[in-house]
């Protein structure tokens, strides 16, 4: 018999059969559509959160002193200056760098009482290589930066506990060891790092240059480097710790980081969640599977002559057998397909209609039908085997 042929019965059967068919892929419609919902939750997951951290400062490499290069007679082989002009002229790639030395300082109140804020003395570029968030005003610049202005960029925190909010900060002045500085901006990280950034609530963004003359100290604690591509973060992360290195005592220890790592540990927490949850969902499908095995079963119990008159015609059981698997596929399928529409719809309506960006999982759409498809050939075996072993003539005495 030709395939065709035996489409063309199946898909006969299906519309004599409809309603029981269709009530029947219903499990399978559910599961495709969960399937393709929890790779798509999963993959918007995974892209919020690389999103956040990617607002940190997803190009930025961040040198620190770590320890040794000390000795009885030498101080500390702290970081300088010098070390961040060497790898800015030395390593191609690089687009903004600043310094960062730090220290805390009493900021008066009033009425006797003080504030322990910390300060960063940094430069100009720090705003974009933090990819900071100016709330109102704006970021001391370079002009600043070279006359040495008494201006400070303070968290929002700070401005709301001193001022009772962002803007009321603008403009007023408070004053450090004694040398008044006037708030010009108020900033703040573009997500909550919850502490573990250099930045606290409590901190004032100064010139590092009125930071140097404010502490009486030419140290470096932490220099930050900002790459033009992403793709090349780790070679150029090696050069700048060579050029460093080369710099300064065998034995010092300097430390590169980058966001890399927590990037891809992100990424691989959220994939193995996605598909942790996608297995699971695929359990819809197995039900779905007896749901289809059964009605099969039934229609092989209800078709017993057209079985027999079938098998006297002449009719092999190979035939049999492909018609009634043909028919468990078109109905796993047929729910399969309606399901992955549904999982589609709701992150192609979105995408369409709002500013949103909703990934849309085409792996997960192949595994769902392709599940569906397994599902239908697999547990329409049983039902075709019984319906292909029947002898004809017991089958045309069957009522």
């Amino acid at each position: 018999m030709a395939l065709s042929e035996v489409v063309h019965l199946a898909l006969s059967s299906f519309r004599s059969n409809k309603v029981s068919f269709a009530l029947t892929s219903l499990g399978m419609v559910i599961g495709s559509a969960a399937v393709i919902l929890v790779a798509t939750i999963g993959l918007t997951g995974r892209q919020y959160v690389i999103h956040l951290i990617e607002g940190i400062g997803v190009n930025m490499i961040e040198v620190d002193y770590q320890g040794g290069g000390t000795s009885a007679t030498s101080e500390q082989d702290l970081l300088t200056i010098g070390d961040e002009t060497a790898v800015v002229e030395q390593v191609p790639g690089i687009v903004a760098s600043s310094p960062m030395l730090e220290t805390h300082e009493a900021v008066p109140l009033g009425e006797g009482s003080v504030k322990d804020v910390l300060v960063l003395g940094v430069s100009p570029e720090y705003e974009d290589i933090r990819n900071l968030l100016v709330v109102s005003g704006r970021f001391f610049d370079q002009q600043d930066a070279r006359h040495r202005a008494k201006v400070a960029d303070v968290t929002v925190p700070f401005a709301e506990s001193l001022f009772g909010s962002a803007d009321s900060a603008l403009g007023k002045s408070f004053s450090m060891n004694g040398i008044p500085f006037t708030i010009i901006g108020t900033v703040q990280e573009r997500i909550n790092t919850f502490g573990q950034s250099e930045i606290e609530d409590q901190t004032i963004l100064i010139p590092y240059q009125v930071g140097r003359y404010l502490t009486g100290s030419n140290s470096v604690g932490q220099i930050f480097f900002s790459v033009r591509d992403f793709g090349r973060v780790s070679e150029i992360e090696r050069q700048i710790h060579d050029v460093i290195q080369a710099r300064h005592r065998p034995n010092t220890v300097y430390i590169t980081q980058d966001l890399r790592s927590l990037i891809s540990a992100a990424g691989s927490i959220a994939g193995s969640l996605t598909i942790a949850l996608i297995l699971f969902s695929t359990v819809t499908l197995l039900v779905s599977g007896v749901g289809i095995m059964n009605i099969m079963l039934a229609t092989v119990q209800a078709r017993f002559q057209e079985i027999g008159l079938r098998k006297a015609l002449g009719a092999r059981q190979r035939d049999i057998q492909l018609q009634f698997l043909m028919e468990s596929g078109l109905i796993a399928v047929s729910g399969g397909v309606i399901g992955a529409v549904l999982g589609l719809a709701p992150s192609l309506l979105i995408n369409a209609l709002t500013s949103y960006h909703i990934p849309i999982s085409w792996w997960a759409v192949f595994i769902s039908l392709s599940t569906a498809l397994c599902i239908g050939i697999g547990f329409g075996t049983l039902p075709a085997n019984r319906a292909a072993s029947l002898d004809p003539v017991e089958a045309l005495r069957h009522e």
